[in-house]
């Protein structure tokens, strides 16, 4: 690609957002959560920030896949395959639910690359989240675009053998629901995750994909459910996508302060990987 998109670094963005309980609230219904109801001045828990900031491109702006047309903030990149590939987010202190926030974006790097399945291109936007004038978040994310490659094989299931001794599981068997209740909170209009006609025809995929925040969502969960420590930074990156074909094992390895995390796919293939940082339970008052 002749195109040098590298003239988009350093542009910014800045995105207000008053927090409501009403994302919150909906997220906890989502993954079953729902008492004790999450209320204004509480911690949100990490990382439902994404379920802020939202882009919220007119009806008339959107593309065939549903993503707004590219350019503006992000470089106009054509390739079609695109994918909230990873993250590393550090916790400088947790947003509280109800209080407005301002994020601050920049996008940090454009690289063009040629891999194995054809052309590619990375973005990195750092991202710095403050309310009342104080830094609570700061974010890296990678986005990914591809060319057009060959259909994505649907993965065979197998027996997998047990996870890692002291680690904590789950399974998780994505549906059309989750993945529609995803979307909506995200406002995410890409048609991969609910229309399979288009992610099959059009994308070459055997099904529905999992978003990938999705599932660095419930990893998250895993660990908020398993210990009372506080996650001071996460990231995650991706490594194939997963399909409502079959189940997803989460499996989360602590040791010390520090957890490896990772999802594997229904033929025990690692498709997500991720780590968080524990810092010390909160004295009780």
């Amino acid at each position: 690609m002749d195109t040098d998109f590298r003239e988009w670094i350093g542009r910014t963005e800045q995105v207000d957002d008053p927090i409501s309980p009403v994302q919150a609230l909906a997220a906890q219904a989502m993954l079953d959560e729902a008492e004790p109801a999450l209320v204004a001045g509480q911690p949100l828990p990490l990382p439902w920030h994404w379920f802020y900031f939202l882009p919220r491109a007119p009806q008339s702006a959107l593309d065939a896949d549903g993503h707004p047309r590219r350019g503006g903030f992000l470089p106009p990149i054509p390739y079609p395959r695109r994918m909230f590939a990873g993250a590393r987010i550090q916790v400088h202190q947790p947003l509280r639910v109800g209080v407005p926030a301002r994020r601050e974006g920049r996008v940090q790097d454009v690289v063009m690359k040629s891999g194995k399945t054809g052309a590619l291109a990375f973005v990195t936007v750092a991202y710095r989240t403050l309310q009342d004038g104080v830094l609570c978040l700061q974010e890296e994310q990678d986005i990914v675009y591809r060319e057009p490659g060959a259909p994505v094989l649907a993965p065979q299931a197998k027996a997998l053998p047990p996870p890692p001794a002291g680690s904590w599981s789950r399974t998780v068997q994505p549906d059309t629901r989750l993945l529609f209740r995803f979307s909506a909170l995200t406002f995410n209009a890409h048609r991969i995750h609910y229309d399979r006609a288009y992610a099959a025809e059009v994308e070459g995929y055997p099904g529905l994909v999992v978003h990938g925040p999705l599932t660095a969502v419930l990893l998250l969960q895993l660990v908020r459910q398993s210990t009372s420590r506080p996650v001071l930074a996460f990231s995650f990156r991706g490594l194939a996508p997963l399909f409502d074909l079959g189940p997803v094992h989460l499996q989360a390895t602590p040791e010390q302060d520090t957890v490896g995390l990772r999802a594997l796919g229904p033929d025990g293939s690692v498709a997500l990987q991720a780590s968080a940082t524990l810092g010390a339970v909160a004295a009780a008052a």
